[in-house]
């Protein structure tokens, strides 16, 4: 009896060190997982922007700031035709800034010469890809004003910026894009309307490439002709 009693003790002790236990594990558990719950927030929290998303109203003072720090103004252009050398002026400090900036953001790596008009224009920085206007709506929606009093003319070989399509008295340009004019004697009946920025020093024969190309009725590529990316070279 008395054994008996000892053993019912015995096993009375461990059962309540064993309910102890799956306590203790519980609520290390329960800990655990709000640890790991709070680690996956941080995780999943929204990286800072490196640069404030841009609208025509606080592009200009970007764009000044942008101008003294980043002083290249060399860039290089690669497409499957050939790579095409651009040199841009620190005169349109604007739009050398922004095709710096937008270079620099990898916006044009991917995007395609998607107007093309022989013996006149080769016109790129969009494309049916649904990639870009992701990256526009990151980058934000703004103009820049024409600059086109700098003593340039559309000689062939220089790069150019359309104006937006929008209702557009003063010409503001259309900043993603840009066109490279391919016209044998040059497009001058296209000087004061718009910025023309730099030129190309190495490439035109692939320019010409590029403008040889059959388009449809719309003057878009009957094969998409490709900016597989844009980098700096200098």
């Amino acid at each position: 009896m008395r054994y008996t009693l000892l053993l019912f003790l015995f096993v009375l002790i461990l059962s309540c060190e064993d309910k102890q236990t799956k306590k203790k594990n519980i609520v290390e558990t329960s800990q655990t997982k709000t640890e790991k719950k709070e680690t996956q927030k941080d995780t999943n929290t929204t990286p800072k922007r490196p640069f404030p998303k841009l609208n025509s109203r606080i592009a200009m003072d970007f764009f000044l700031k942008y101008n003294e720090e980043h002083k290249e103004n060399k860039v290089r252009i690669f497409t499957d035709f050939g790579n095409i050398d651009i040199l841009l002026f620190n005169e349109t400090r604007f739009h050398r800034s922004n095709f710096i900036f937008l270079t620099k953001q990898k916006y044009y790596d991917g995007t395609q010469f998607y107007r093309i008009v022989p013996n006149f224009i080769i016109q790129g920085g969009n494309g049916d890809d649904k990639l870009t206007p992701k990256k526009r709506a990151y980058i934000g929606k703004y103009l820049l004003p024409a600059d086109t009093k700098r003593g340039f003319k559309h000689d062939r070989g220089v790069i150019s910026m359309p104006s937006s399509e929008i209702d557009n008295p003063h010409k503001l340009a259309s900043p993603y894009e840009f066109f490279i004019v391919q016209q044998k004697g040059g497009a001058y009946h296209l000087d004061g309307d718009y910025t023309i920025f730099g030129r190309v020093i190495n490439g035109m024969d692939v320019v010409d490439k590029i403008a040889a190309v059959d388009t449809d009725d719309g003057e878009w590529p009957m094969q998409n002709v490709y900016i597989r990316k844009v980098e700096i070279i200098d």
